[in-house]
């Protein structure tokens, strides 16, 4: 497996040909990462507080991000479209989502619509989720800006991803031995926050959790971590790595257990929502206001918000 990086890369400090190219691996494989069912299901718990009942909902990278069932479960009546980044993954989304015609959940809710992300998205949608999926985009405010051109006033983002804090231990070893980057740098919860309010989103909620993970040995270890995407550090190690380099990682990691022989790693979860804030024409000589936000803005002062 080669570490060389791509000429292709992001501001943000994403290798975008590293991202395809794990999207593309991952989509091979026989299920989800268990990472990203755990998070799903934790997150799933936050739709509580939202009083709101989406009638279409937009599930953003959804085979990845593990989520389907859990938003068919909470919301039944809801038509779930599920966007996918590549055709690998849509093809892979298309038959976990296929109902057989005797099948009981082709009649207890809509068929997921599956497409792609350079497709047309609906334009008024109530609710996107997006688990574990933002620390692989390169421009996370053109993302939140889409995703507030497909909602409707008072509709609703929830969202998932990893944050610095994400796998502290081994990025400490790299540093330690002069290995370059492990990781692609991880934006802050309270980043993410701004960009949210400032593509539109009102009332942003921002947390994070840690999630401890641990491994009885170091080939574990690196094997579950390949099942969560790949180093797509554009200041990652140039250049294939060596069998000696491998053995000598085993064995950093190896010295990294404790009393009992278990390696752990540090994993850091950010979570946000935020509803989309009703437009508001600025005040000058001559306002344009678009039609569909004008009629937006006679909504919102005729209806109270349904939260």
């Amino acid at each position: 497996m080669s570490d060389a990086p791509a000429p292709e890369a992001s501001s943000r400090g994403l290798d975008a040909v590293a991202v395809r190219s794990a999207l593309r691996r991952l989509a091979r494989e026989a299920e989800p990462p268990w990472l990203h069912r755990e998070v799903a299901r934790r997150m799933a718990e936050r739709l509580a507080i939202i009083r709101l009942r989406p009638a279409t909902l937009i599930d953003w990278w959804g085979w990845l991000g593990a989520g389907g069932e859990l938003l068919d479960e909470a919301y039944p009546q809801a038509q779930r479209i599920v966007v996918e980044p590549d055709e690998a993954l849509r093809l892979r989304s298309e038959a976990a989502n296929h109902r057989p015609w005797w099948s009981a959940r082709r009649w207890q809710s809509p068929v997921p619509r599956v497409i792609t992300e350079g497709d047309p998205l609906p334009a008024s949608a109530q609710f996107v989720w997006a688990n574990m999926m933002l620390h692989a985009v390169a421009d996370p405010p053109a993302l939140f800006a889409r995703w507030q051109h497909s909602l409707d006033v008072d509709g609703f983002v929830m969202f998932s991803c990893l944050g610095p804090g994400t796998l502290r231990e081994l990025r400490a070893l790299h540093e330690r031995l002069g290995w370059g980057a492990a990781t692609p740098t991880f934006v802050d919860m309270h980043d993410l926050g701004d960009m949210l309010v400032h593509a539109g989103f009102a009332d942003p909620v921002m947390d994070q959790e840690v999630i401890t993970l641990q491994w009885r040995d170091a080939e574990s270890l690196l094997a579950e971590l390949r099942s969560l995407g790949a180093n797509a550090s554009p200041r990652r190690h140039a250049g294939l790595r060596t069998p000696r380099w491998r053995a000598r990682l085993l064995s950093e990691l190896n010295a990294l257990a404790d009393a009992q022989g278990r390696i752990s790693m540090s994993f850091e979860v950010a979570y946000g929502h935020a509803f989309r804030a009703a437009p508001r024409a600025r005040v000058s000589d001559v306002t344009s206001v678009p039609l569909d936000d004008m009629r937006a803005l006679i909504r919102g002062r005729n209806d109270k918000p349904v939260r």
